[in-house]
């Protein structure tokens, strides 16, 4: 029981604190952009404005995304000491290295330049206020390496030796160079930018739309942004695909079972098909089937006749290997996550291939269908990466580290109470924290760009109906005051 429910409070709180680390590492990215489009518009004072208060309203939701995603993955890091002590012992030597480079430099340097980009605008020159929201991204993507490695050790070990019952490392660029590392790093840095480019597509539609049904123009904040997550977006959801197709060779080569209980294939076969949606018994007597012939060879190995291990098989070679026991990840879900997340891929391709087609007529703007299902698409990207990152967990389940330590064996030695009292407490946490994250960026999404400061607050009229300038308290050259309250988000 303790295993278990040691494995459900790191499983709900890993899934709840990726739903933010894709959404920043993309959204730096495309606000590092804009900011550079803003400083090379410097001669058009109408597509420079565009692009600053494109910047504007988009990093108020980045940084609401970022501080929650900092306090959720402060939990993570405890957890291994908290409940999984005979892991971290067993792996820390080599654990520890990527993940101590991620908080020294990766964190470090976003966390400093971050502040010079939220404060710094007046105070140091433009290019230097350019090149700090650069280096956050560059930070953003820095510190999904670095865990990243540390991940990728556990799928495929390498650069170690076993020393007194530890793995002790013995080549750090091994493991930085990790093959699994380099594939799931592209991987996830795509998925990424489809998340930040979905979430923006999305918003901006709904503003399109809302200035639609008023018989109004399109707010060139929004309609700029549409342009710019289709474009990003599109590109992306290519590379993304690629890179995941990339990563399904590995798997077959690395960790045969889990492409096999990905596809429920029970035993070896020669042009396996991939089946699209199973009802009934994955067992190999479904009640209906979807399938594709040969596709399932084609994303193992890239043959069309290619032999995909099964099910069967590879659990009897495993057990030649590793000793007795059942080196079968729960099917079911295994099976429902890959296709979750291969159909939401494919969902997002689509709709971004539209959006790119009423681009090119320029119609982005009127359509109205698309308008419309652009907004609950924007859920898409986020239900990807939650069941891609369970697949990738749970089917390389019984193994914590594949082939070198089992999860049970893993556990801290702790009593059940003290699991159930972490687990609620964190569940209740998270859900407050998940309240407050959707409301704030809810609240924050519908502004309209003309009606508010950079931080988010209504702007202020003089006595004669004319604005204040914003942003003069903020920087220091006003002796103009006023009793508002404080921004609640810079």
């Amino acid at each position: 029981m303790t295993l278990l429910l040691s494995r459900w409070q790191f499983g709900i709180t890993t899934v709840f604190h990726f739903i933010f680390v894709p959404l920043t590492i993309g959204l730096a990215l495309l606000l590092a952009i804009m900011q550079t489009a803003a400083y090379r518009s410097r001669g058009d004072a109408a597509k420079q404005a565009k692009w600053e208060q494109m910047t504007i309203f988009w990093r108020r939701l980045f940084l609401i995304n970022f501080a929650i995603g900092v306090v959720t993955g402060i939990v993570q890091e405890f957890q291994f000491g908290m409940n999984w002590s005979v892991y971290s012992r067993y792996v820390g030597s080599v654990f520890g290295a990527p993940l101590a480079v991620e908080a020294l430099l990766a964190f470090f340097l976003e966390s400093t330049f971050l502040g010079i980009w939220i404060f710094g605008k007046g105070r140091v020159s433009a290019r230097v206020h350019l090149a700090s929201i650069w280096l956050v991204s560059i930070g953003t993507m820095l510190s999904a390496y670095f865990i990243l490695a540390a991940n990728a050790w556990m799928q495929h070990p390498v650069g170690y030796k076993i020393q007194g019952n530890r793995a002790i490392m013995t080549n750090f660029w091994a493991v930085m160079t990790n093959s699994t590392l380099i594939s799931s790093f592209l991987h996830v840095l795509t998925a990424a930018l489809v998340t930040a480019a979905m979430l923006m597509l999305g918003i901006s539609a709904w503003h399109l739309r809302r200035t639609q049904k008023a018989g109004e123009g399109p707010h060139p904040v929004f309609s700029a942004s549409a342009k710019l997550a289709l474009i990003v977006g599109v590109v992306a959801v290519v590379a993304t695909m690629f890179f995941g197709d990339n990563q399904a060779r590995l798997m077959e080569k690395q960790q045969p079972m889990k492409m096999a209980s990905a596809e429920a294939v029970y035993n070896t076969q020669n042009g396996a098909s991939f089946s699209l949606l199973t009802i009934g018994n994955l067992s190999g007597d479904p009640v209906f089937q979807i399938r594709i012939p040969h596709a399932l060879s084609v994303l193992s190995d890239n043959s069309w006749d290619g032999s995909v291990q099964g099910i069967n098989q590879i659990q009897a070679s495993e057990t030649a290997k590793y000793g007795k026991g059942s080196y079968v990840p729960v099917l079911w879900v295994t099976y429902w996550t890959f296709r979750i997340m291969v159909g939401c891929g494919i969902l997002m391709f689509l709709g971004l291939a539209w959006g790119m087609v009423l681009l090119y007529r320029r119609k982005l703007d009127t359509s109205k269908w698309f308008l419309r299902l652009a907004v609950p698409a924007l859920l898409l990207p986020f239900v990807a990466n939650a069941t891609g990152w369970i697949f990738t967990e749970m089917g390389r389940q019984p193994w914590v580290v594949y082939g070198l330590l089992k999860t049970a064996k893993g556990v801290s030695p702790i009593g059940t109470g003290y699991v159930v009292t972490t687990l609620v407490g964190f569940t209740a946490i998270y859900s407050i924290l998940a309240i407050i994250d959707f409301g704030l960026m809810a609240r924050y999404a519908k502004l309209d760009p003309d009606s508010v400061d950079e931080h988010g607050q209504p702007k202020p009229t003089g006595g004669d109906g004319s604005a204040d300038d914003v942003t003069a308290d903020f920087d220091g050259d006003s002796e103009h005051h006023d009793d508002r309250a404080p921004a609640l988000i810079y």
